[in-house]
C-alpha cells in the first residue's frame, strides 16, 4: 500500500476518533480518516452502513493534494 495502515485490535484509536458502533448492523461502522504528520485531521468520512466506504482513488487523491500543498 502507498500509505500507512494501522491495526486497532482493541479499539483504541476506533474510540477515540468517534468511530460508531451500531449493533443492529453487526458492529463498527466503516471510518477513513487521513491525518497529518502534526495530528490535524485532514479528511473524515463516518459510513453510515457497511458498504459505505470511499472510493480508494479518492483516497489517494487527497493523499496527492494534501502532499502538494506542503512543497
Amino acid at each position: 500500500m502507498p500509505f500507512t495502515g494501522i491495526a486497532d485490535p482493541k479499539h483504541i484509536i476506533a474510540d477515540t476518533y468517534g468511530q460508531q458502533v451500531k449493533l443492529v448492523k453487526l458492529g463498527r461502522m466503516p471510518a477513513s480518516l487521513l491525518i497529518d504528520k502534526s495530528g490535524q485531521i485532514r479528511y473524515s468520512h463516518f459510513g453510515e452502513s457497511m458498504s459505505d466506504i470511499p472510493e480508494s482513488q479518492e483516497i489517494l487523491s487527497l493523499i496527492a493534494e494534501f502532499n502538494e500543498e506542503r512543497q
